[in-house]
């Protein structure tokens, strides 16, 4: 077969294998179709199909079919992150500042602390640690990695439980949008390199002077236009993110944050954004999950990112609980809100690939952090869902 052959096949595994088991398994209220896209590109995966039927995998996924796999995924996992960005509410969190700067310190800072010290225990035992990080590196990275929330995710988790444009939605989303810039700030300071940090300074200077011409440039734009300019910014950032060291993902979602959102149609957005998912967002998935390893042993990396998980969870559900008692929230708020802000998924996964391909964890550190991505967002709606039935019947009965 051919090069070109080869990757129809793959793109054509890629779209059948994940969409068959979700239709057959039915698992929408457990594992969404990205969830289970994850999943199927561990099982499709070197460390397990690979390994049984290494013929297969050396057929399917050989070296020039990766790396065209590779393109499609970057440029997918760019516009998505582009497009949180664009979605951020920073207005909101202005307006709402007091509220939003606890609940977003303490739902990011308590994760974040456990992640920490499950780091420092990490960090003990060889193979978990890249070869490219200073100690500090790979403990506030999987410290973060325990602390994101996965804006594009949680829209749709609250989309599903119709929530997303009543009261309480909009707040979440206030609290993720915080997190979210903190969360692309500390990968920017985590990939901070004193040998470039002149290319660095550079790159974020230059943002800047572009960025204010860029809004400027945009309003004067009719809508149509601003589609197509949004996207040349994107490459454009992307790129001197990229070249100043600090990754292209930096790039992209600083592109779309200096974007408003009500440049934009909401409805074309929330299409564009469905879009990606369907069309492209499915290669970036399934390499994610080819990316795995078990050079450690099954059970040693299953142990880690359980224990992850649990620093994940815990720590934000203690956040959400802390900020409840002091903002005095009703009864149940802080759980919902807890369960929902956990949710990982897109953002967390594109953030340690970051920290794989700049070698600050191992193949073996990602693996259990992406077991620990899939596990906090396949809890996410069936622990969420009974919370939001009880609160609605508090608000309910209070009326």
């Amino acid at each position: 077969m051919s090069i070109s052959e080869k990757f129809l096949l793959a793109m054509s595994i890629i779209f059948l294998v994940p969409y068959a088991i979700w239709r057959a398994c039915r698992t929408q209220y457990y594992a969404p179709l990205v969830v289970v896209q994850i999943v199927t590109g561990i099982l499709l995966g070197p460390g397990i199909l690979g390994a049984a039927y290494p013929q297969y995998y050396g057929f399917v996924f050989n070296p020039a079919v990766v790396q065209s796999l590779n393109g499609i995924a970057w440029w997918a996992v760019m516009g998505f992150v582009w497009i949180a960005g664009i979605e951020l509410d920073l207005a909101g969190v202005w307006t709402n500042r007091r509220e939003s700067a606890i609940t977003a310190g303490l739902a990011l800072g308590a994760p974040l602390l456990l992640g920490c010290m499950t780091a420092l225990a990490m960090v003990r035992f060889s193979g978990w640690i890249g070869p490219d990080a200073a100690p500090w590196q790979f403990v506030l990275g999987i410290g973060m990695a325990c602390a994101v929330t996965a804006l594009p995710i949680l829209i749709l988790f609250m989309e599903e439980l119709e929530i997303l444009r009543e009261p309480i939605g909009q707040r979440i989303l206030r609290y993720a949008s915080m997190d979210d810039v903190a969360i692309w700030g500390v990968l920017a300071f985590i990939l901070l390199d004193w040998q470039r940090i002149g290319k660095q300074v550079a790159f974020l200077l230059g943002f800047g002077i572009s960025a204010w011409a860029f809004r400027r440039l945009m309003v004067r734009l009719p809508e149509r236009d601003r589609w197509y300019v949004g996207l040349i910014w994107l490459a454009v950032c992307g790129l001197g993110a990229d070249w100043s060291g600090l990754h292209f993902m930096v790039g992209a979602f600083l592109s779309g944050s200096v974007m408003d959102g009500q440049w934009f149609d909401r409805k074309r957005m929330d299409a564009l954004r469905q879009n990606v998912l369907l069309f492209s967002m499915p290669v970036f998935f399934l390499s994610t999950g080819l990316r795995t390893t078990w050079t450690m042993g099954g059970p040693v990396v299953m142990l880690a990112g359980a224990v992850l998980l649990f620093a994940s969870v815990s720590g934000k559900l203690l956040g959400t609980r802390l900020a409840g008692a002091i903002l005095h929230w009703r009864p149940g708020e802080s759980s919902l809100i807890g369960w929902l802000l956990q949710t990982k998924a897109l953002i967390m996964i594109v953030f340690v690939n970051v920290l794989l391909d700049k070698g600050i964890i191992t193949s073996a550190t990602f693996t259990a952090l992406l077991l620990m991505a899939v596990g906090s967002t396949m809890v996410t709606v069936p622990m969420a869902t009974p919370r939001l039935r009880r609160l609605r019947a508090i608000i309910s009965k209070a009326a």
